[in-house]
């Protein structure tokens, strides 16, 4: 009979194949066995050892410090057998830490997959989606297996941080469910009213436009930028409005009709303040949320006030993020955006560079929905791909998507950038931009 071996707390104990792999560890002491320190090289080994007096929970920690040494790389790792390839599973750590400057690249939790052979199987997996408890971050990721893998190495390391230590503690892994498929239909809208001469007769436009094209049981409805200005011929500051107001009421009614999410842009009015805003409106018609534009180009800037935020937004069929038009020039959006968890960006856009946009969705490894006058209508991959595009005037860029299936989807030459962008980002290198953090 196979078997496997599955470890908790420390002890190792047989089941019968057909069981799920589960390590759990809390306790650390220095006869703790498995675990074994690693670097590339002698000179660049961080300094090791089992902590006594830091713990969450039980007994002890695993420790690593960089000891004065800017070239450390490295720390404690322990290799699981019994992998089965293609397999789903959960990596959960907690740690805390010390005279770390830039946790996200320095601190790595990271998944280093074998195959039967020893060899590394398919990239490095790093938990990343991170949460606070009191003194201690947890970090988690659910990622599948590559299809040789037969072993992972869980990896806990430091990296080029000479003043910091950081004590890992409570670390878990185990096999979890093939998760099932998150299909969402979406609709993007290609309109653009001419000679309406209100905001009332351009929003009637686009909502009989979307009430010809949109599908049944549709879960998103994209409409472009500022469509309570275009075709009117006036200035925003003459067609903003409150937030929620005449507008969200409007786009709200056909939400509640169709059942369905819907995200447009407006130009939002707060006091004597003007914000190029795009509203998140759920199924039950009700205002869910609101993106201010963050970048706004000159002509813009001289009457409008920027935003300061990227929000995302949990709908029932999973994270959903904003951004309007000019923030694509930027990579901060789709990035933020990301990091708050967003899985698709919606985009009103008035016009827009499409080798940019194509780089937001393979760098960031999300679906983005554009929705435009100058620039193209369409769905798009994590790959940079149009599933569906609106190439006519009063048409819908329409396709159903599995968001379950884009968790893992190695990009040929950056890998999963989902993964390893915010682990290898670097923030804290200076940009030289006057007036900027760095």
């Amino acid at each position: 009979m196979i078997r496997i071996i599955v470890l908790f707390l420390g002890l190792a104990a047989e089941v019968s194949a057909g069981e799920e792999l589960r390590f759990q560890q809390s306790e650390f002491s220095a006869a703790t066995p498995g675990w074994t320190v690693w670097s590339d090289r002698a000179e660049t080994m961080p300094r090791t050892w089992v902590e006594g007096l830091v713990s969450l929970g039980e007994p002890g920690s695993l420790a690593a410090s960089g000891d004065g040494n800017l070239g450390s790389f490295g720390g404690w790792q322990r290799v699981l057998p019994g992998i089965e390839a293609g397999a789903w599973y959960r990596f959960t750590v907690h740690y805390r830490s010390t005279g770390v400057s830039s946790e996200n690249w320095q601190i790595q939790p990271r998944l280093d997959w074998r195959k039967a052979n020893g060899q590394r199987a398919g990239e490095v997996d790093y938990a990343y989606l991170a949460t606070r408890e009191g003194e201690w971050k947890s970090v988690t990721l659910q990622t599948q297996a590559p299809s040789d893998a037969a072993a992972v190495a869980i990896q806990l390391f430091l990296a080029h941080a000479p003043q910091g230590t950081v004590w890992w503690d409570d670390i878990c892994f185990e096999r979890v469910a093939t998760p099932a498929p998150r299909r969402v239909t979406i609709a993007s809208i290609n309109l653009r009213p001419e000679a309406t001469g209100s905001s009332e007769k351009s929003v009637e436009q686009f909502i009989e436009c979307a009430e010809r094209l949109v599908p049944a049981k549709v879960d998103l409805v994209v409409l472009p930028e500022g469509i309570t200005v275009v075709g009117t011929g006036k200035r925003y500051a003459e067609v903003a409005e409150a937030v929620p107001g005449p507008t969200t009421k409007r786009l709200g009614d056909f939400a509640l009709k169709h059942k369905t999410y819907l995200v447009a842009g407006l130009y939002e009015r707060e006091g004597q303040v003007v914000y190029n805003t795009a509203v998140l409106l759920d199924r039950a018609g009700r205002l869910a949320g609101k993106y201010r534009k963050v970048y706004l180009p000159r002509e813009e800037m001289e009457q409008l006030t920027p935003g300061n935020d990227y929000p995302t937004f949990q709908t029932d069929f999973g994270t959903l993020g904003i951004m309007i038009c000019y923030d694509v020039a930027y990579a901060d959006a789709a990035r933020g955006l990301t990091a708050g968890g967003a899985e698709i960006i919606a985009m009103p856009i008035w016009g827009g560079d499409q080798t940019l946009a194509k780089a937001r969705a393979i760098e960031n490894q999300v679906y983005l929905v554009a929705s435009g006058y100058d620039h193209p209508t369409y769905i798009m991959n994590p790959d940079g791909e149009w599933l569906a595009t609106a190439r006519e005037r009063g048409s819908a860029a329409i396709a159903t998507i599995d968001l379950n299936k884009s968790l893992r989807q190695p990009n040929n030459n950056l890998s999963d950038m989902r993964n390893r962008l915010p682990n290898e980002l670097r923030l804290d290198v200076a940009t030289g931009v006057p007036g900027s953090a760095k």
